[in-house]
């Protein structure tokens, strides 16, 4: 490597990273050689007016071929946020939610604010969200070029969900100021062996669990556990890889394709908590301002209760907020171990934790000390902007100042859905797993549950009929509970239509059941009956792990008729409670402000 190659490399779009790479170096070692001749990017403004008037948040974007640097530049103290790049499955727009508050919040505060981000169908990327708009993949070189070259006071990287944040500590390496929580703390909740430690030095349950490097490894930790146990990658982005296994040839194909161990990339192995209540909560501190942990404040944005069991990725849940079901020794526990968690953790912004809740023990499945996907429906749903209030706390304002000292329980239910593009993928099952499979969500929102419920699922193209015909199957383990739930619908004026198997079950709870073939048995059966509009809601459970193709059929076939569909038994009793709620009094439509 000489410099005349070095720089053509550089024109040419090749990263310190690839270059490191084919050389058999590091990627600070190139760097530094960079840096040492002087091969730095100058960085072309888009004029954001097309030249008809003067542009005052024009974007840049940086290269290497020789001309003149278009920076403007100020003596304003400066702030760079990182966004979330390119939105995919898992991380979307609710960071971008997050990164557009921050650059508003930090406005309001004196700051030039500067935003890293390579999407263009987003609002942090538009003209007027934030000073200056820096059109730049999100990685430790580009970030650290424009943050040298401006001169930042500091960086906020908790806003752009998992990607900014796995850059974080290499930033601060390299000099960069990361405002808010410290990137050590952020690992420690991070690294698993890290976050254990933490916990047993709080006395804060987890489901036991533990780390492979190899396949082995991973069957001796499940028969420890015993399963089923939840498998996954460390650092994944929405669940990624995440699955739930229940045997050693589940286990084994798991490590031999899905994923791919090794000492840096181990596999977290979790023993899986069946029918647990799944908790998420936001809060908000500024505990790390000060010197001393036991000082600053932390506030529970929100307790939000999922109505599908655990195991299902919290992007993809139904969740009800303020907690319908938990009692409030349970809810007590949350409090404490969050606030426990905040002031070690030294959080100084957003905190997510994810707890399950079984036999009345709670256990804390996650914690991320940054925005998380609920952000924007917490502070919508109790009207106070989180994002807003954490960024000015990161850049030096405390709680107190800001007003916002005492969690707010609302007088009203807001239900969470999410909205998933299965109509878009012909044949795909709709079973919701650990693997985030939203693209969006909606918010139902009034002073009564079940019309809460009933609104969300209007708002997500589910809309719940008042009448008609039910058509149940459930898998063997749901065969006990699932007569409570079909007298409910007998109660609300519905008829009953079950295979031989669930209608059995059903007769014997004293239920009046029409009974139709099996889809191999003969016909009219369930797809018969769908396609003609003889069904107007579906309860269908999973017989296992790996789905029969004539529950996936049925699944699917609901999809593309519009006919609303439960997977999981809780997923049908508030449906009950939502049909009830309307039947009995309709609904209203009152806007967020009214609410707040």
């Amino acid at each position: 490597m000489n410099p005349e190659l070095l720089a053509k490399a550089k024109s040419f779009g090749f990263s310190d990273r690839q270059i490191a790479h084919l050389t058999g170096q590091t990627e600070d070692d190139v760097r530094a050689e960079r840096k040492k001749i002087g091969l730095i990017p100058s960085y072309r403004l888009v004029d954001t007016c097309a030249a008809e008037f003067e542009a005052y948040t024009p974007y840049y974007y940086s290269t290497y071929d020789r001309g003149a640097d278009e920076i403007r530049p100020t003596d304003r103290r400066k702030i760079m946020i990182l966004g979330g790049g390119p939105n995919r499955i898992g991380q979307g727009i609710e960071f971008d939610y997050c990164c557009v508050h921050a650059a508003f919040a930090l406005k309001e505060e004196g700051f030039e604010t500067l935003m890293v981000n390579s999407n263009p169908e987003t609002v942090s990327t538009d003209y007027d969200t934030s000073d200056k708009l820096f059109f730049e993949p999100l990685t430790l070189e580009d970030v650290l070029h424009i943050y040298e070259r401006e001169k930042c006071w500091g960086a906020i990287a908790q806003f752009g969900g998992q990607t900014p944040l796995n850059l974080a500590l290499g930033l601060q390496k390299n000099g960069v100021n990361i405002i808010g929580t410290s990137p050590q703390n952020i690992e420690i909740a991070e690294d698993r062996k890290l976050f254990a430690a933490m916990l047993d030095k709080l006395k804060i349950p987890q489901p036991p669990n533990g780390i492979a490097t190899k396949e082995t490894e991973a069957i001796q930790i499940a028969h420890r556990l015993g399963y089923p146990v939840l498998v996954r990658p460390s650092f994944v982005l929405g669940g990624r890889a995440m699955q739930i296994v229940y045997s050693d040839a589940e286990l084994q194909h798991y490590m031999r394709f899905a994923v791919e161990a090794s000492r840096k990339r181990p596999v977290l192995v979790d023993k899986f908590l069946e029918d647990a209540t799944e908790v998420d909560v936001d809060c908000i501190a500024d505990v790390g301002h000060f010197a001393d942990p036991n000082e600053g404040t932390i506030v529970i944005g929100a307790l939000l209760e999922h109505i599908e069991f655990a195991g299902v990725h919290s992007g993809d849940a139904a969740m009800v907020l303020p907690p319908h079901t938990l009692s409030y020794e349970v809810i007590q526990t949350i409090r404490e171990y969050t606030h426990a968690m905040a002031r070690e953790l030294r959080v100084v912004g957003l905190m997510n934790v994810q707890y399950a809740v079984k036999d009345d023990k709670v256990y804390v499945l996650e914690v991320n000390p940054r925005a998380s996907r609920t952000v924007p429906f917490v502070s919508k749903a109790i009207g106070v902007p989180l994002a807003k209030l954490a960024a000015k706390v990161m850049s030096g304002r405390r709680l107190t100042e800001l007003g916002f000292t005492r969690e707010i329980w609302p007088s009203y239910w807001a239900v969470k859905e999410s909205v998933f593009p299965f109509n878009r993928f012909h044949g795909q099952d709709i079973l919701l797993s650990p693997e985030m499979r939203s693209t969006g969500e909606v918010m139902g929102i009034d002073p009564d549950l079940g019309t809460a419920y009933a609104k969300s699922q209007m708002a997500a193209n589910a809309t719940l009929p008042l009448a008609g015909r039910v058509f149940i199957s459930v898998s063997d383990n749901h065969k006990t509970q699932v007569a409570e739930v079909a007298r409910q619908f007998v109660d609300l004026g519905f008829e009953i239509i079950s295979t031989p198997g669930t209608a059995t079950v059903l007769e014997h709870a004293g239920l009046k059941v029409q009974r139709i073939s099996k889809l191999q048995e003969g016909r009219p059966n369930a797809i018969d009956l769908m396609k003609n509009r003889e069904i107007q809601l579906i309860i269908n459970t999973p017989s296992g792990q790996i789905p029969r193709a004539d529950e996936v059929r049925i699944r699917t076939t609901a999809v593309y008729t519009g006919i609303p569909i439960m997977t999981t038994l809780s997923g049908a009793r508030a449906a009950a409670l939502a049909i009830a709620a309307l039947k009995q009094s309709g609904y209203q439509v009152q806007t967020l402000q009214e609410f707040h």
